[in-house]
C-alpha cells in the first residue's frame, strides 16, 4: 500500500517494512473556514482582544452560538476538536458580565484579592449585594478547567479589561481562595463533583453567585454519559433550582418553584456527536426544542490522514494471554495483571465487571493489556503482538522522527508500559553523540542520558530557564522526551506534563483518555490509539489532537486482539462512514435518582411543583415515598424535608467510584506517589502487589483499609504480579430469594464458565477534584425495577436488577518476560457488592442438544458466546467493553437454566443492558457472525478470548458457541 498520503507513514511502515500492518488509509481532506462579522452586541474590549490574539473575524458556529446564547437560548454546540467552541461561550459571558453595572473596579489579571490581602493590602468590600451578571463553567477535570482559565485570563489580559474576576474553585482551593470566590468572582471554573459537594449543599455562602447566575458552561458535554451523566443531569437541576430561588430577591419566597427574573442560560459543548440537542436537552433538563442546535462547524481543517494498523502474529510464541498483552509486561515490569480497575472476574463463578477510570469521564483504569495469562497448555501458537507494545514502539519511531505524538491507551498501566517501552527502544537504538539542541525544539535530538529519566519530564529551576520561563540549551537525548500521563498522579506532576508538551520539551506522550478532553495541546503531528476507545465521538476526539490548528495530521488506530477492534481494521466502513452515537444516559434511574432527592431536599424542602424538574412526576414521587419509607425524608403537608445532622451529599458518588481513593504512599519518606480509585485498589495495590510510577516499580508492602493506604517500597523486581477474583451473580426478586450461582472451579461441575471482569468508567484519580468524599451508603435507590421478559420460543430473554458480589482472594507472581509462574499467594481481602442492571438470555436443555452442543461443550459455549456478545455491544451502544461485565452459566439457581448474564458495570445500571435488550436480534446476529468469521479454529482474542477474563480463558468452545448462536437465532421474530 502506498504511504504518500503523509510522510510521516514512512516512518509507521518502517519504509515498507511493516507494510503488511497497515490495513487501510483514509485520506480526510481538510476544509477552509467560513467567517462572520463580530455580533452588534460583543463587548467592543472583548473583541479587541480576541483580535490582539490572532482572531481577527470569528467563525460562523461561533457567532451562531454566541448570539444564541447572548439572546437567553440554551445552546448545544457541537463541533469539531479545535474549532473554537470556547470564543462561542465566553464572547456573551464577558460581554453580559461588563455590560451591567456595578463595576468594582481591576484587580490585575482577574487575580483574586486575598493574594494582596495576604501581602498586606486590603480586599475590597464584599459585592453580596450587587445584582451583577455571573457565570460557572464546567468541566469533568479540574485540568480543562485550570487550562480554560489561563486562556481566559489571555482575553483579559491582551483586551486590557480587569474588571472581569475569574477564578477556578475545587476541592483543593485554599479556604481564603474560596471565600474570595463568594464574594466576588464573576465567573467561577469548577467541576460538577465541587458542585455536588461543597457549593450546592452550602449555597448560603454562594447566594451572591447564584443570585446572578446567568450562564451555565458545560464543556465536553459528550464526557457526561452512563451514570455519570445522570447524576450531573441532577446535579445542573438542583443548581438551575437554587439560582431560580436566589434570583427571586427582594422576598425569598419559600417555594422555589417561582418564575426567576434570569433565566439560566445553559451552553452545552461537546465533541461532534449524534442528537447533541436531545443529549444536552436532557442534562439540563429541559425539552430538546428549547436548545439551539449548532454542529456544522466553520472553522477550518487540515488534512488528515488516518490509518488502520494490525499488529503481527508472534511466530514461535509459546502461548497467549487472553488480549496477546505479554510484552507489555516486559517493558513494564511489575504490573499487577488482572482488570486495573477490575471489580470482577471471569473464573468460574465470575463475570465481567468494570471500574470507574482515567482522568478522564472520565479516567480508563482497568487494564486491557495486561490481564491474566492462561496456563500455556491452553493458549494457541501465534498470538498478535499486543496494541500497546505495538504503539510503544510506533511512537518511539515518531518521536525519533521528530514528530510530536500522543499515544492514546486503554488504561493508566497502559499509559505507563507504552511510555517505558518507548524509552527503553529510544535508549536502544540511539547512542548518545553529545549532540545538543533546545528542550523546546520539535525535532528529535542525541544527548547526554541526564534528565528526568522515568520520574517524567525533567523540572528545571530559574537557572535553566530564560526571562520568561522559556526553557534553555540543554543536552537532552531523545528518551527522556518521552512520559506517561494518567490519572492517579499528583495535580503538580500534571500541571508540568501539560506545559512540557506545550513547548516542545516532551516529544511523546503515552497517555490514558485524560487528554482526549479539551486540554490545550496543539501543534501535534500524530496520534496514535491503542485499543478502541469505546465510541466513535471518542475516537474523533482523539484523533482531533492530530494536526491541530489547521495543520496536516496522521492518525492511526492500532487494534487490540478483541472481537471489536478486529472487525473495525477490517471493515473500515465501520469506523468512518458510520454515524456517530448518541450520548446515553437515563436520569431517571432510581439508584441515581434517589440520592439527588435527599440532596435537594437538605438544600431547601422539597414541594409538589418541583417534582417535574427531576423526571416524570409520578415516578419521582414514587421514589419520594419509598425514601420516606425507608426513613430517609419525611413528608410534611408542606413537601418533603430531610432532617438528618449529616450531609445528604455524601449519600452519593457521582463517578461511581465506590468510595474514598486510596494514596498510594512511599514507606520511609512519607512521599505520596499518586492515588488508585477504590473499586481498583483490591486487585492493583493489595499486599505484594507491584506498583508502577513514570516506569519506577515498587512493591506495596502494606494496603490499609481502613485508612485508605498502601505503603510501597522502592524495589527493582522481575515479576509481575496478577490477582484472582471470584464472584457469584444473582437476580433481585428471584422466588428462591435471589441465590445465585456459586463459585465454582469452572466447567460443567461448577456449573458456570465464568465471565469477564468490568471496571469503572473514568478515571476519577485523573483530576475530577471535589470535597472529600463521604460514605457512599445512606439512602438507597429506591425499589428495584422490575424483571421484564420476552419470550423467542423457547429461549427467555429478560431485563432487569441484579446483585454482582466479587471478591478478590489471591494473586500470582509470574516471571518477566517469559511469564513463568514463580508462586500463589492468598489474600484476606472483603467482598465487593454491586446492585446493577443485566440482560441475560436463557437456553433450555433441550435446544442445546438439538444444536449439538454436548454437555461437555456447554461450558465453553456460554462463555465463548458472553465473551463475544460482550465485546460486540459497544457497536450498539455508548459504550466500551469495560463499561460492561458478564458471566455464563450452564445452571443457574434462579432461572434453571443455562443463561448468559451482561450487565452495567455501575450502580443501579447505565442503560447499556437496556439497548442489548431493545436490539437482541442484531446484537446476537453480529456476536455470532464475529465469531464464527474469525479465520482461526479453536477460539483466539480475536473472537471468543477476553482481555478481561478471569479464568484464564477457560473453557472456550468456539465451534459450538456458533452452533449455539445458531440455535437461539433461529427463534428469534
Amino acid at each position: 500500500m502506498s504511504s504518500a498520503e503523509h510522510p510521516l507513514l514512512d516512518v509507521l511502515t518502517a519504509r515498507g517494512a511493516r507494510a503488511e500492518r497497515l490495513l487501510h488509509v483514509r485520506t480526510l481532506p481538510g476544509r477552509s473556514g467560513e467567517q462572520a462579522d463580530w455580533p452588534e452586541w460583543a463587548d467592543p474590549q472583548v473583541v479587541g482582544g480576541y483580535r490582539a490574539l490572532g482572531a481577527d473575524r470569528p467563525w460562523v458556529h461561533q457567532v451562531e452560538a454566541a448570539d444564541a446564547a447572548w439572546r437567553g437560548r440554551h445552546v448545544a454546540l457541537a463541533t469539531s476538536t479545535g474549532s473554537g467552541k470556547s470564543l462561542a461561550f465566553w464572547l456573551p459571558v464577558l460581554s453580559d458580565v461588563r455590560s451591567a453595572g456595578g463595576d468594582r473596579g481591576p484587580t490585575p489579571s482577574g487575580d483574586p484579592p486575598s493574594s494582596t490581602a495576604r501581602n498586606g493590602g486590603a480586599p475590597p468590600t464584599s459585592s453580596a449585594n450587587i445584582r451583577r451578571p455571573t457565570a460557572i463553567y464546567l468541566s469533568p477535570t479540574k485540568a480543562l478547567a485550570a487550562d480554560q482559565l489561563q486562556a481566559l485570563r489571555r482575553v483579559l489580559d491582551a483586551a486590557g479589561v480587569g474588571d472581569v474576576r475569574v477564578t477556578t474553585c475545587d476541592g483543593d482551593t485554599p479556604r481564603e481562595e474560596r471565600v474570595w470566590a463568594q464574594n466576588h468572582a464573576d465567573v467561577v471554573l469548577t467541576n460538577p463533583d465541587f458542585l455536588h459537594f461543597a457549593l450546592l449543599p452550602g449555597h448560603r455562602r454562594w447566594s451572591r453567585l447564584l443570585r446572578g447566575l446567568r450562564y451555565v458552561i458545560v464543556d465536553e458535554g459528550h464526557a457526561y454519559r452512563g451514570v455519570f451523566g445522570a447524576h450531573v443531569s441532577h446535579v445542573l437541576r438542583r443548581l438551575t433550582r437554587l439560582a431560580e430561588h436566589y434570583a427571586a430577591v427582594p422576598s425569598f419566597p419559600s417555594s422555589l418553584t417561582g418564575d426567576a427574573t434570569r433565566r439560566v442560560t445553559f451552553v452545552v459543548a461537546s465533541a461532534t456527536s449524534a442528537e447533541p440537542g436531545v443529549s444536552a436537552g436532557r442534562l439540563i433538563g429541559v425539552p430538546a426544542e428549547a436548545v439551539a442546535v449548532v454542529d456544522r462547524d466553520a472553522s477550518p481543517a487540515g488534512r488528515r490522514t488516518f490509518a488502520l494498523w494490525q499488529p503481527p502474529e508472534i511466530a514461535g510464541y509459546g502461548f497467549t494471554r487472553s488480549g496477546g498483552g505479554s510484552e507489555d509486561d516486559a517493558a513494564a515490569p511489575g504490573t499487577t495483571g488482572g482488570s486495573d480497575e477490575s471489580a470482577g472476574g471471569d473464573a468460574p463463578g465470575r463475570g465481567d465487571t468494570r471500574a470507574v477510570g482515567d482522568d478522564d469521564p472520565w479516567a480508563l483504569d482497568a487494564d486491557p493489556d495486561h490481564e491474566s495469562p492462561p496456563p500455556a497448555e491452553e493458549a494457541r501458537k501465534n498470538p498478535r503482538r499486543s496494541a500497546t507494545a505495538e504503539a510503544a514502539d510506533l511512537l518511539a519511531d515518531l518521536a525519533a522522527a521528530g514528530a510530536r505524538t500522543l499515544a492514546f491507551t486503554r488504561s493508566r498501566r497502559g499509559a505507563e508500559s507504552v511510555a517505558q517501552r518507548a524509552r527503553d527502544h529510544l535508549r536502544h537504538a540511539i547512542v548518545p553523540a553529545g549532540a545538543v539542541g533546545t528542550s523546546a525544539d520539535a525535532d528529535g535530538v542525541n544527548g547526554s542520558p541526564e534528565g528526568h529519566g522515568s520520574d517524567g519530564p525533567r523540572r528545571r529551576d530559574a537557572a535553566d530557564r530564560g526571562p520568561e520561563g522559556s526553557a534553555a540549551t540543554v543536552v537532552v537525548h531523545p528518551s527522556e522526551r518521552i512520559a506517561a500521563y494518567r490519572g492517579g498522579y499528583l495535580p503538580e506532576e500534571r500541571r508540568e506534563l501539560e506545559r512540557a508538551v506545550r513547548t516542545g520539551e516532551i516529544l511523546g506522550l503515552a497517555t490514558t483518555n485524560a487528554l482526549e478532553l479539551g486540554v490545550d495541546i496543539s501543534g501535534l503531528d500524530a496520534v496514535l490509539v491503542a485499543g478502541w476507545p469505546g465510541t466513535r465521538t471518542s475516537l474523533w476526539q482523539q484523533a482531533g489532537r492530530a494536526g491541530r490548528a489547521g495543520a496536516d495530521g496522521l492518525v492511526a488506530f492500532v487494534a487490540r486482539e478483541d472481537p471489536l477492534d478486529t472487525y473495525l481494521v477490517h471493515h473500515p466502513e465501520a469506523v468512518f462512514d458510520a454515524p456517530l452515537e448518541a450520548t446515553v444516559f437515563d436520569p431517571e434511574n432510581p439508584h441515581v435518582l434517589a440520592p439527588h432527592l435527599c440532596v435537594a431536599a437538605q438544600e431547601a424542602p422539597l414541594r409538589s411543583a418541583d417534582l417535574a424538574r427531576f423526571g416524570d412526576p409520578a415516578h419521582v414521587r414514587h421514589v419520594l415515598e419509598v425514601l420516606v419509607a425507608r426513613g430517609a425524608l419525611r413528608r410534611r403537608p408542606s413537601g418533603w424535608y430531610w432532617t438528618h445532622a449529616q450531609s445528604a451529599a455524601g449519600l452519593t458518588d457521582l463517578r461511581g467510584s465506590g468510595g474514598a481513593p486510596v494514596r498510594v504512599v512511599e514507606a520511609g519518606s512519607g512521599r505520596l506517589l499518586g492515588t488508585v480509585d477504590a473499586p481498583s485498589a483490591d486487585g492493583q495495590v493489595h499486599d505484594g502487589a507491584v506498583y508502577v510510577h513514570q516506569g519506577v516499580t515498587y512493591v506495596v508492602d502494606r494496603f490499609d483499609l481502613a485508612d485508605h493506604t498502601a505503603l510501597v517500597v522502592r524495589r527493582d523486581v522481575d515479576y509481575g504480579t496478577w490477582s484472582r477474583e471470584v464472584m457469584e451473580v444473582a437476580i433481585v426478586g428471584a422466588d428462591d430469594g435471589g441465590v445465585g450461582a456459586g463459585p465454582g472451579s469452572g466447567g460443567a461441575a461448577a456449573g458456570v464458565s465464568g465471565g469477564e471482569q468490568a471496571r469503572t468508567d473514568q478515571d476519577p484519580g485523573a483530576d475530577v477534584g471535589g470535597e472529600p468524599r463521604h460514605s457512599a451508603g445512606g439512602a438507597e435507590a429506591g425499589e428495584d425495577r422490575p424483571v421484564t421478559t420476552r419470550e423467542w420460543g423457547p429461549i427467555t430473554w429478560s431485563l432487569g436488577p441484579v446483585e454482582v458480589t466479587s471478591q478478590v482472594v489471591s494473586f500470582q507472581r509470574r516471571r518477566l518476560p517469559d511469564l513463568q509462574a514463580l508462586g500463589t499467594e492468598s489474600l484476606d481481602l472483603p467482598e465487593r457488592t454491586l446492585g446493577t442492571t443485566a440482560v441475560w438470555w436463557s437456553v433450555p436443555e433441550f435446544v442445546l442438544r438439538a444444536a449439538g452442543v454436548t454437555p461437555e461443550e456447554t461450558p465453553g459455549a456460554l462463555h465463548a458466546a458472553e465473551h463475544a456478545s460482550i465485546g460486540m455491544l459497544p457497536l450498539l451502544a455508548t459504550c466500551d467493553r469495560w463499561d460492561l461485565g458478564g458471566v455464563s452459566t450452564e445452571l443457574h439457581a434462579d432461572t434453571g437454566e443455562a443463561t448468559v448474564f451482561v450487565y452495567d458495570a455501575f450502580p443501579g445500571g447505565a442503560g447499556f443492558a437496556e439497548r442489548g435488550y431493545e436490539l437482541g436480534v442484531t446484537w446476537l446476529r453480529a456476536t455470532r457472525d464475529a465469531i464464527a468469521g474469525c479465520p482461526c479454529s479453536d477460539g483466539c482474542p480475536a473472537c471468543v478470548q477476553s482481555p478481561k477474563c478471569g479464568s484464564y480463558n477457560s473453557p472456550l468452545e468456539k465451534a459450538a458457541a456458533v452452533r449455539l448462536l445458531d440455535a437461539v437465532l433461529s427463534h428469534a421474530p
